[in-house]
């Protein structure tokens, strides 16, 4: 499954809920326009556009209990948000050559989706999805996917940080532990299938967000240089 060569470079930060996604795709997008690069920074899924609204629909349990709608459907209402976000949001840019820097994408379907799914049948969505999305709806293939490896405990942490210690503020989600933990062996199978490139986030300590910065700032530079 390789990744396209079209006119622009899409770069995708993912991770766990409360990895840091946004902090490091702002961070990567203002080292690159610091640069003098064309940079546009863009998150999914996009809460502000109706282009989400199959979403919204599907969290709020419109479209029945979260837990038991079909994996499948629930990655065509993301897929759809992102189809939406694309041609009426960055294309242009894209179309243009510039970098686009995203804040999760068909990526993190690959994390929560797969996740619920029996591991026997992980290679199987993998392939539906990257045909679905990059083939039949003619969406861009990610060219470079970092993912922060943080520790389901340690994502916790930082949420209840940005939350002020308000345990009310996590949702159903982010507060499983189980399910973040298989949500980290989907994009741990994922990144190994894929290639992604993974930032160990957690060892002794949580690594700083300087430090995490530098390093995907590393990994971009050496991606550029290579082409």
């Amino acid at each position: 499954m390789s990744t396209s060569n079209n006119a622009g470079r899409l770069i995708v930060i993912e991770g766990l809920d409360g990895s840091g996604k946004a902090t490091q795709a702002k961070l990567l997008a203002q080292h690159l326009a610091g640069r003098g690069d064309h940079v546009l920074q863009t998150s999914f899924p996009d809460y502000e556009s109706e282009s989400s609204a199959l979403v919204r629909l599907y969290l709020s349990g419109g479209a029945g209990n979260v837990s038991g709608v079909n994996v499948y459907a629930a990655s065509s209402f993301y897929a759809a948000d992102r189809y939406i976000s694309y041609h009426t949001g960055w294309k242009k840019q894209w179309d243009l050559g510039h970098t686009i820097i995203a804040d999760r994408y068909t990526t993190s379907n690959l994390v929560h989706q797969m996740s619920k799914l029996p591991q026997a049948e992980w290679d199987n969505y993998l392939s539906w999805l990257w045909d679905f999305e990059f083939n039949r709806m003619g969406l861009p293939q990610p060219d470079l996917v970092i993912y922060l490896d943080m520790p389901p405990e340690s994502s916790r942490e930082l949420l209840l940080r940005r939350y002020n210690g308000d345990e009310s503020r996590v949702d159903a989600h982010e507060s499983d532990i189980d399910y973040q933990t298989m949500c980290r062996q989907a994009a741990l199978f994922a990144s190994e299938k894929l290639s992604w490139k993974r930032i160990v986030c957690k060892s002794d300590v949580i690594l700083s967000i300087d430090t995490i910065a530098q390093t995907i700032q590393n990994i971009v530079i050496a991606d550029f240089n290579r082409l």
